[in-house]
């Protein structure tokens, strides 16, 4: 069974509606808006004052609402492959439709993509920028190979954000300041920081918030990064989270076993994996995804914000390779007492489910720990297969033992 429900759940719904409400009236109050992919460098764009929308955000929002799927059959009857990434479906769907559960998106006066993430964000962005005929600034970062990205490799980014500052005091209205590039630097680095503490408060057993919760409390420090009451928030959550852990509260009732997450998660099921796995006292411990969000931190320094920005945004999961994924998971299996793991073979994301039978094979025999290869989507709904997850999940949890 479950365990109660954070008493701050709602104070985070409160804060990613007032951050879509205050997008819709951003362009009447004079601000620019700039729409972002996920590994984009806001720092530098919220120092000019764009009112920064990630369409991913936006489709995790309507993957939970459960009114993705007919915003992807837009986008398919106008011609899109189905077997493009479902959040960029999702968001193109939006587009032609003008249909969304947040109301209204605020057009963009500014496409940012970066491809730290995958290359779709480079074809979809154009689209988008055809679509609203609006500038595209494009982020290249190399592929990292080895531990850490080669110096020729940071300062290549670091001018990319260079050269792009004239560009964007343009379109802002702005001058930039190094004073107030520094101030956000320094507040997404403090909220990165309480977000990976967070995260880390689950090597206490029972684990005070399972990681399917950490999914919906992850918003802030994507969409609201660099603003201070992201920081506000993460600390009243890290509050909240040690009194759970001092009364022996868990995410879980009776919590048996501790998995670890792989990939994004199925937005529309959400609530059904977490029940499923807590009949049986199954609680996910951690995730890759939810960790990406928080084990850069240390790589932000606003004393040098354009530098470290160029250093950190190299190297996100998604920009490394497939065994620095497997050390990762490896890491979190020791630091979090984990049992087993659940590798979600993405159909829209293949850069994050590429080498997952290969990991799964090596997790099992290396390692010792069972590990499920569920095949889903992050998005769409249709290549979900319910009967056939629930027997996988119902075969692998009695293959976790007592």
């Amino acid at each position: 069974m479950l365990g109660p429900p954070l008493r701050l759940s709602p104070r985070e719904k409160e804060l990613v509606g007032r951050h879509w409400l205050e997008a819709r009236f951003a362009p009447g109050l004079g601000r620019k808006v700039a729409w972002v992919t996920s590994g984009a460098p806001v720092e530098l764009l919220k120092a000019l004052d764009f009112f920064v929308v990630y369409p991913e955000n936006h489709g995790a929002i309507c993957g939970t609402a459960r009114v993705a799927e007919g915003l992807m059959m837009e986008a398919e009857a106008a011609g899109y492959s189905r077997d493009l990434c479902s959040y960029a479906r999702t968001d193109i769907g939006c587009v032609l439709s003008g249909r969304t559960p947040v109301g209204r998106i605020p057009r963009p006066d500014l496409l940012v993509a970066c491809t730290n993430i995958c290359q779709t964000v480079l074809f979809w962005y154009r689209v988008l920028a055809e679509m609203f005929e609006a500038p595209l600034l494009l982020i290249d970062t190399p592929f990292v190979y080895y531990d850490e990205a080669p110096a020729h490799a940071v300062e290549y980014v670091k001018r990319q954000l260079e050269e792009a500052v004239p560009l964007l005091e343009r379109i802002s209205g702005v001058g930039l300041k190094a004073e107030r590039l520094r101030d956000v630097a320094r507040l997404a680095k403090t909220a990165s920081e309480l977000w990976m503490e967070v995260m880390q408060r689950n090597r206490h057993q029972p684990a005070p918030i399972s990681a399917i919760e950490q999914f919906i409390q992850m918003a802030p420090i994507v969409e609201m990064r660099g603003d201070p009451e992201t920081v506000d928030y993460y600390a009243c959550l890290l509050a909240e989270l040690d009194e759970r852990i001092a009364r022996g509260i868990g995410a879980v009732q009776a919590e048996r076993k501790r998995l670890l997450w792989d990939n994004l998660p199925v937005w529309y099921r959400l609530r059904d994996l977490a029940e499923t796995l807590g009949r049986h006292g199954v609680v996910l411990v951690a995730s890759t995804y939810t960790n990406a969000w928080g084990e850069l931190a240390p790589m932000i320094d606003p004393e040098r914000p354009l530098e470290s920005a160029a250093r950190t945004y190299l190297h996100p999961i998604l920009n490394r390779g497939t065994g620095h994924k497997l050390a990762t998971m490896r890491r979190m299996i020791d630091d979090y007492r984990l049992d087993g793991v659940i590798l979600h073979s993405d159909r829209s994301c293949k850069p994050y489910s590429v080498g997952q039978i290969d990991q799964r094979e090596r997790l099992t025999r290396d390692y010792g720990r069972p590990a499920l290869l569920l095949e889903a989507d992050h998005n769409d709904p249709r290549c979900y297969a319910e009967a056939q997850v629930a027997n996988r999940l119902a075969a692998f949890i009695e293959m976790l033992g007592p």
